[in-house]
């Protein structure tokens, strides 16, 4: 989750990209350039150990003029943690 946020406050759309599970991968991904995120709150999770196959993280991801409250879905696959989808909270 962490290293996701960073690549959103990079623009490293390739990362994100290849984070994201195949099943649910958009073909392309387009960022707001003028968007400026402040600050990342992890608020929970759920599995997501060595034991388990996937888990979810609720974080609040905080930008200039607002935030973002979801909960998302990680799953194991070929051995790395990816980005399913997620929830918005609020």
């Amino acid at each position: 989750m962490r290293s996701r946020y960073a690549a959103f406050v990079r623009g490293d759309v390739g990362y994100l990209l290849r984070t994201w599970h195949p099943r649910t991968r958009p073909v392309r991904l387009e960022l707001d350039p003028g968007l400026r995120w402040t600050g990342l709150e992890v608020l929970g999770t759920t599995d997501g150990s060595a034991f388990h196959t996937a888990g979810t993280v609720a974080f609040r991801a905080s930008y200039r003029g607002g935030s973002l409250h979801e909960r998302s879905r990680f799953e194991r696959f070929d051995g790395a943690w990816v980005y399913v989808d997620g929830e918005f909270l609020d």
